[in-house]
């Protein structure tokens, strides 16, 4: 006996869920990649659509990103632009047949992977408060879309997505200092779980820095702590852009920051945080109303897969207590 199409896409989106399952069970990446992939699979399964793609909006950033489109790398766009934009700011479910005439289509994508996109249908997904917060996208379905059935039959898929991915903001907030928007110490002990100590394992080298900026407290007292405020977000910045591929740099707590490096010597370590002290000594931080010269001391460490994580911070940490001790605005290892 034949199973009927209806059959058929039944059967089909059971395989997914229970695929979906299993891999939750056994996800050991602590992220929601997984998930996010798997819904996005189940949209596409639920209209017959050719692609799928799930879009996360960064409000911080004004940006929405994927990487779960069909295809392609991680895609990045500014949040006022393409279909998945429009769908946002006006809050409603966008369709288009005939996206090539559409203003709001991007051909971008179609353009670098060779794509044709035929039919674009955009959904809005909220949070339990009622703010949007992404989007899911699904393209190509033959005969183009149908608002009412098509956005009835993905009501299921867009859901869960809102609330996974309000869990995974929920998560990435409690794991970023909302200040400097770096990651914080839950952060750095995560990433340590996952990536550092894998380094370790592996025997390549590890080395950081932990740096404190110079009578912070004299910043507060003299300008305010609005001013004291803009000296950290602006010491963050610098730091963060000079990480390279892999490295990333964390606040620590208070005006302390940490930098980790894989694959790198404690001499590269040390001449980076040179390099980084001397931009920072030169470079006033702009308040509005005045501008503040500051420095930086640093205390340098490769570490030691012989010593327990805390042992190996904590010696970094002496070292930059002897740059304190000696004078500020240097780099101790």
């Amino acid at each position: 006996m034949t199973n009927t199409n209806g059959e058929k896409q039944l059967e089909e989106i059971y395989d997914i869920c229970s695929r979906l399952y299993k891999d939750m069970c056994g996800n050991k990446r602590a992220d929601h990649s997984v998930l996010f992939s798997y819904l996005t699979e189940l949209g596409k399964s639920l209209v017959g659509a050719d692609r799928a793609s799930f879009w996360k909006w960064d409000k911080f950033r004004k940006e929405l990103w994927t990487t779960s489109a069909t295809g392609t790398d991680r895609i990045v766009i500014p949040d006022n632009t393409g279909l998945v934009g429009k769908a946002l700011k006006e809050q409603r479910v966008v369709i288009t047949n005939d996206p090539y005439s559409d203003p709001d289509f991007n051909s971008a994508v179609d353009k670098k992977t060779g794509y044709v996109t035929k039919s674009i249908l955009v959904m809005p997904i909220a949070d339990v408060n009622g703010d949007f917060i992404g989007a899911l996208q699904v393209i190509n379905r033959e005969g183009g879309f149908e608002e009412e059935s098509d956005v009835r039959c993905l009501s299921l898929a867009a859901i869960v997505c809102g609330i996974t991915l309000e869990s995974e903001t929920f998560l990435e907030n409690s794991q970023h200092d909302k200040l400097t928007r770096l990651k914080n110490r839950m952060g750095f002990h995560s990433d340590y779980a996952k990536i550092y100590s894998k380094v370790l394992e592996e025997g390549r080298p590890l080395s950081m820095f932990i740096c404190d900026i110079d009578k912070f407290k004299r910043v507060n007292d003299t300008y305010g702590h609005n001013a004291g405020d803009a000296v950290l977000s602006f010491n963050a910045n610098i730091l963060a852009n000079a990480c390279a591929d892999g490295e990333c740099v964390y606040r620590w707590g208070g005006e302390e920051f940490i930098m980790m490096m894989p694959d790198t010597t404690l001499e590269k370590c040390v001449e980076k945080a040179e390099v980084i002290r001397r931009i920072i000594m030169v470079t006033p931080c702009d308040i509005g109303t005045d501008t503040i010269n500051y420095t930086v001391s640093f205390g340098c460490r490769q570490f030691d897969p012989a010593l327990s994580f805390a042992d190996n911070i904590n010696a970094a940490d002496e070292h930059l207590y002897t740059a304190k001790a000696e004078g500020r605005n240097r780099v101790i290892w």
